[in-house]
């Protein structure tokens, strides 16, 4: 994915900013690619501390430009991206990232790609920008590898590793170094359905135990109403404002057979197919 990596505009938006419940704000959000055309135009989105939301939309809305704008990988044409109170300037050291090829060490084992981050963190030390300044240094994924059900794997390596195993690692190498934010990009669209399943359940449990903010990326339907008690749904860019579906029976037992999932994910496929209706003909 190509595009401009500019300098976020500060004109207008304050310095410091009060402490509330919000992790996530985009104030007047703005990103063009090099060609001119905006994906995003004066965007405002919030996401409360401890929500799990999901981004859906049709293909080239702007799904993971928006996560790598979060992460700050990516940076406005103008506006601001704010996290947990501070506007993004740079990658923070407290946001996870989880990407669909896994990004593990084929030459590393199991333990020591879990462990791959903390020993960044350890080379530069409390910085502020690698690790939080409160940070100490230590190599302990161990617990993150029981509760992962990797120990029994710990010594083994990628290409011995079935997807879902690999995903697992991913997820045990992100979590060891204590985020507060967890972003995904369709982490789990290559693997087969019950290690999907699976892996959906876990990643919910995890956000629970460990109360994360969570935005997940996907293309699927059944994903974004299972993975998302509020859904972010983009549409063909520009996108100008937040179209936030509400989904509050998400986390509640029994859900994938429930008719409220049936009902969100009949509601998600209208107004998906509704993207790509064409416009009906003028008449008169």
């Amino acid at each position: 994915m190509s595009g401009r990596i500019g300098r976020p505009a500060s004109a207008g938006l304050p310095n410091t900013f009060v402490p509330t419940a919000v992790m996530i704000e985009t104030i007047f959000l703005s990103y063009a690619y090099n060609t001119g055309i905006f994906i995003f135009k004066d965007f405002n989105w919030k996401a409360q501390r401890g929500e799990t939301w999901a981004i859906s939309g049709p293909s080239g809305c702007g799904k993971t430009t928006l996560l790598y704008l979060l992460t700050g990988l990516r940076l406005p044409t103008s506006g601001a991206v704010v996290i947990n109170n501070q506007a993004l300037t740079r990658p923070r050291p407290r946001t996870g990232l989880i990407l669909q090829d896994y990004g593990l060490l084929p030459w590393a084992t199991v333990r020591q790609n879990a462990a791959l981050g903390l020993r960044v963190r350890n080379f530069y030390g409390p910085d502020g920008t690698h690790a939080p300044e409160n940070y100490l240094p230590h190599l302990h994924v161990e617990p993150w590898l029981k509760r992962l059900g990797l120990a029994s794997q710990a010594d083994k390596y990628p290409g011995q590793l079935s997807g879902g195993q690999r995903q697992r690692t991913a997820i045990a190498r992100t979590l060891a170094l204590q985020p507060d934010l967890l972003l995904m990009d369709e982490p789990f669209s290559s693997l087969d359905a019950p290690t999907r399943e699976s892996l959906q359940n876990l990643t919910l449990e995890l956000q629970a135990e460990n109360d994360l903010t969570l935005v997940i990326v996907t293309h699927s339907i059944e994903e974004a109403a299972v993975m998302g008690s509020k859904i972010l749904l983009l549409a063909p860019p520009p996108n100008t404002q937040a179209e936030v579906i509400e989904n509050p029976a998400a986390s509640q037992p029994g859900y994938r057979n429930s008719l409220e999932y049936l009902h969100i994910t009949q509601e998600l496929r209208l107004r998906l197919e509704a993207f790509s209706a064409p416009e009906a003909a003028p008449t008169g």
